[in-house]
């Protein structure tokens, strides 16, 4: 009897796919039914990524041979067919999605979903783009689902009224459709000089290319990288994303602090695996990422001081996260991934929450406060506040709002920017002892520039933080915000699920190591989704 559990790995495409398609189908006066097939597809998707997770690291018993899945769409194996891949770094995304994805519906709920159309249906199709990317094994679908993911983000970068919204969104959207042509480019030249795009396949055909052949597929390969990169928001390609991410409704902020992280995902591993062929052009080997990373670093720690609205300064955080990452997977050797893997993690899950607490936050506040107080501050003048007409919102005020509000601002100011006790301090001092453990083989001066970095960054972002939450929270004539604990509970999960990473460090450490080991062990990646003849040999 064929086990059920290797059927896991479809699941995550699947049902969001199917749920997304019927909630297109459905009208929309069905409001309640809509909602709670949402909610099931994800809750559905979350079950399952915690399975594979589970599988993945030996928890359950694994229905394929080895700690790499293959799951072969219509059963023809690779390379002629499409194959999914699960290993532990594709699981702990999965359950990263869902999580991030359960909590920012969960949100939108309360009223967001109402502010345009198609918006559950949207969000369905963007989890699918993201699972699916990282599920695939061949660079084909990598682009596909580039695409899905792509799609459902214009919708929901638009998603609400008024004009800077649509004006990112048209920025976001025209930037990301030139990196779409530019990855069909790249894909093209890949398969006309190698006559494949399975990721698994590629490094041995890669190996087997001519001199000339060699430097024109290098070339292709630096179209891919720059195409990851502003996926990744790295500087300077990352001009669209303070807009675009400021602007978008809390709920859909909250899911695009993962879309960043995509692109780093992508530039590892595709990187690894080229790497195994002896060729590594640049983005992806050589020390070319790791300065890219330090630029991308501290351009983001530059706009998070210069940053006058809460929801500016958290896309800023955004940059600031992924440079971060970049910088540490552009290290000499492999000692940083783990630990880069764990403040992944841990920045997503902080970001998110941020993006859907500024909304919360800054509620019943005049508009264009923030601006007001910075010429009363450079004028000496008192402020003079506005509460005849607070911006109501609909739903039972939660008790303590204001309360609620401060401390879970605190703990984001601690999460994003490295202070303990909460998972971002675990995550950078694991960075920062992980790159001192680098020497001598990492040189000096990468480690120097690494520290120093992330310190400032970390720096900046308490001082912008503090800045802003005094103006926020110390705004004393403002009436307490109607908050609904579909608005509060969702952040106070994320965060919650920061805390517990930080109480209990080792089990999500090891995971991230073990994901770090399997993920550089592209030999074996190699042999579990390309069975070689024993004539051809390995690379």
């Amino acid at each position: 009897m064929t086990h059920w559990l290797q059927h896991l790995p479809i699941l995550p495409v699947l049902a969001p796919m199917l749920t997304g398609a019927l909630l297109l189908l459905s009208s929309d006066s069905r409001h309640g039914p809509r909602i709670a097939l949402s909610l099931f597809a994800v809750v559905l998707q979350l079950a399952v990524a915690v399975g594979l997770l589970a599988v993945a690291d030996g928890w359950l018993a694994a229905p394929w041979a080895g700690p790499i899945g293959i799951y072969a769409l219509g059963d023809w194996p690779a390379p002629f067919g499409i194959v999914l891949v699960i290993d532990r770094l594709a699981a702990v995304m999965l359950t990263l999605t869902a999580t991030l994805g359960l909590a920012a519906l969960i949100y939108s709920i309360a009223r967001w979903e109402k502010a345009g159309v198609h918006y559950l249906p949207l969000f369905q199709f963007l989890l699918m783009g993201l699972n699916g990317i990282f599920l695939t094994g061949d660079l084909f679908n990598l682009f596909v689902f580039f695409e899905v993911m792509l799609a459902a983000s214009y919708g929901l970068v638009l998603h609400g009224s008024g004009g800077p919204r649509v004006r990112a969104g048209l920025h976001y959207i025209v930037v990301n459709l030139f990196a779409s042509l530019f990855f069909l480019v790249a894909a093209a030249l890949m398969y006309g000089l190698t006559g494949t795009l399975n990721l698994a396949e590629l490094p041995l055909r890669v190996a087997a290319l001519d001199a000339g052949d060699r430097q024109l597929f290098h070339v292709a390969a630096a179209i891919l990288g720059v195409v990851f990169l502003v996926k990744a928001g790295a500087w300077p390609l990352n001009f669209w994303l303070p807009a675009a991410y400021g602007n978008a409704v809390p709920p859909a902020g909250a899911i695009f602090s993962i879309l960043t992280k995509v692109g780093v995902y992508a530039l590892l591993r595709v990187g690894v695996l080229l790497q195994e062929s002896g060729v590594a052009p640049a983005p992806f080997g050589g020390t070319w990422l790791f300065y890219c990373g330090l630029v991308t670093m501290t351009v983001g720690t530059l706009g998070v001081l210069s940053a006058q609205k809460l929801d500016r300064l958290a896309a800023f955080l955004v940059i600031v996260s992924s440079g971060t990452l970049l910088t540490a997977f552009g290290f000499t050797g492999t000692l940083l991934t783990g630990p880069a893997i764990y403040y992944l993690i841990s920045s997503v899950l902080g970001g998110g929450a941020f993006f859907m607490l500024i909304e919360m936050a800054e509620r019943n506040r005049k508009q264009g406060a923030d601006l007001l107080a910075i010429s009363f501050e450079a004028f000496g003048m008192e402020a003079r506040h506005d509460t005849e007409h607070p911006d109501e919102t609909a739903g039972v005020a939660i008790p303590a709002a204001m309360a609620f509000l401060g401390l879970a601002f605190v703990a984001c100011v601690l999460l994003l920017t490295g202070l303990p006790p909460l998972s971002g301090f675990v995550g950078k001092f694991a960075l920062l002892g992980a790159s001192l453990d680098s020497l001598p083989e990492a040189p000096l001066l990468h480690v120097g520039l690494f520290i120093a970095a992330v310190l400032l960054s970390g720096m900046a972002g308490l001082i912008a933080l503090s800045r802003l939450g005094i103006r926020v929270f110390w705004d004393m004539e403002r009436q307490p915000p109607h908050l609904q604990w579909l608005e509060a509970g969702p952040v106070a999960a994320l965060l919650l699920v920061c805390l517990w990473m930080a109480l209990a460090p080792e089990p999500a450490m090891a995971y991230c190591r073990a994901a770090s080991q399997s993920l550089y062990d592209a030999s074996a990646y190699i042999r579990t989704v390309i069975p070689v003849p024993p004539e051809v040999g390995t690379p």
